[in-house]
Order: C-alpha cells, then structure tokens, then sequence
C-alpha cells in the first residue's frame, strides 16, 4: 500500500468516527445572546481604530455579526469551488482506492458545511457576503480547470486560515454559543481535509515541471491575495453607518487587524513556503494580501 493509501485509509476511518450532521448537532431554534459577539472583539477589523472607540457595545456586537457572516460567505465560496476541484479529480480515478473514495468523503463533509454556513447567515440576519467581480471570474475559473499544486494550494490557504480564526473562536467565552458551535463543527471535520490537501499538495510539487509550477504560483499568489484582503467584505462596514471605502481604509491600515491577518496565516505560509510556492511570478500579489511576516 503506497502512503497516498495509507493516508486515506486513516482519514475515512476519521470520517467514520468523527463526522457531525450539524442540521442534529447544532440548537438552531436557539436565541442569539444579546450581549456576547459573534468573533473575538480583538479580531474585528476595526477593534483599536478611531471608528472602534467610536462605537457603543451594541455597535461593536453588530460589526462582529457581520464580519461573522463574511467570514462565512468566504467560507461558502471556497468550499463550492473545492467540491468541483474534487469531483473533477474523481473523474479519472480508480473509485475502489482509499484516496478516491476519500475525495469524495471531503464532498461530502464539504456539502454539509456549506449547509451549516448558510443557515447560520440565515440565523444571523445578515445579507450574504461574497467576492464579486474579477475574484468571482477566478472563482470560477479554478472551480472549472484548476489542477495540481494550484488546486490544493488555493484549498490550503483559505482552509487553515479560517481554521486558525475558528479554533480561537471556538474556546472564546465572550462569542455567542452558535458560532462557537458551528466552529467546532468545523474545526473537527477541517483537520482532516487540511492533512488531505497538505499530503497532495507536496506530491504534486514534486511531480511537476518546472514552467507549470512558475504558473501555479501566479494563481496561488492570487488566491493568497483575495484571502488576506476580501476575508471581511467592505460591505460589513454599512450596518454601523461606516461607507465601506472609509472602513476598508481603516482595516487595511489597523495594526491590530494586520497581525490577526498574519497570525491567521503562519501555519500555511510556512507550509508554503517549505515547498518553495511563495518565492516566483506571485511573490507580489502575496506581499499585498498582508499575510507574509514583516520585516
């Protein structure tokens, strides 16, 4: 049995195991806490700036809501464009072998997520907060041909991020039950996709010719980009009577909210970096996401 196998053979145990149908596991009937927030305060975009001190705790509440939301808008989008990326690599695969039919195990941890996602906006009451424009072009683009170290890069980058957000959210007494929930949910079922798309990820580098990697890191680059600046939608800023350019403009520029950005992204950076994917064509674009280190 190759590792590939090995591997996969582990993660369906996994699934078997520990997987969660969070339409039973989750209390959806139940009220929102009216004083807790929905992320840490400490991880909102604007917590420190001039517009935070501006704010009452309801306000404060309310922004963390929708950053909330975003965050699970994101979440959707990503995780639609995997289920296709996954379903295109079991096109051609054997469907008796381990890592096929773990592939499409993902699918299915990936459907119920997105179910989960959704219904926490519904619960939430929140307009639906999604990359638009160029980045929906490329969304759907790569759902449609991406392949190799771009498709499990792109996976792994805004996977372990929202995975680093989630697992602090999850242990945060101040954030209200449901999205501590719906984090731990998530959290359980994401260790297993990250060690899936990790193990792949190295093998497809190293399969690689030297002119394909050049291109995937132009488009991994690109997706490091919309994770570090679209993980909270400027949109957010209208339910606190803030224009989204002027609160954009204050998040970008919020050291508080330019660390929680690179402390989301260590462990993927790193990662990446190991195999050498940040360094090339996309070394800009990752510059200007705000998740590599400073200095």
């Amino acid at each position: 049995m190759t590792d590939r196998e090995r591997t996969a053979t582990r993660l369906l145990q996994s699934s078997a195991a520990h997987s969660y149908d969070p339409l039973v596991e989750i209390d959806w009937a139940a009220p929102l806490a009216p004083d807790k927030f929905f992320v840490p305060p400490h991880r909102s975009s604007l917590y420190g700036t001039a517009i935070w001190e501006r704010l009452d705790t309801e306000q404060r509440i309310t922004l963390t809501r929708h950053e909330a939301a975003s965050l699970a808008g994101l979440g959707i989008w990503f995780e639609t464009i995997l289920m296709q990326l996954l379903i295109r690599s079991y096109y051609d695969q054997d469907p008796t072998s381990a890592h096929a039919q773990y592939g499409l195990t993902e699918v299915a941890d990936e459907c119920r997520h997105s179910v989960m996602f959704g219904k926490m906006i519904e619960k939430l009451g929140t307009p639906v907060y999604r990359p638009e424009g160029v980045s929906a072009f490329l969304g759907k683009w790569i759902g449609a041909t991406g392949s190799g170290p771009r498709m499990f890069a792109a996976i792994l980058i805004c996977e372990e991020i929202l995975d680093t957000l989630q697992r602090e959210a999850m242990a945060a007494e101040d954030v209200q039950p449901l999205v501590r929930m719906v984090s731990r949910v998530h959290v359980v079922e994401e260790a297993r996709h990250v060690r899936y798309a990790r193990e792949e990820l190295a093998r497809q580098v190293r399969a690689a010719s030297p002119r394909r990697l050049a291109f995937d890191k132009l488009v991994i680059g690109r997706s490091a980009y919309l994770c570090g600046t679209r993980l909270i939608h400027p949109a957010v800023y209208k339910s606190i009577g803030v224009r989204p350019a002027d609160g954009r403009r204050a998040a970008r520029a919020n050291p508080h909210f330019q660390r929680t950005i690179r402390w989301a992204g260590e462990r993927v950076v790193a990662y990446l970096n190991d195999l050498d994917l940040i360094d090339g064509p996309g070394r800009t674009l990752w510059k200007r996401s705000g998740l590599l280190p400073t200095g």
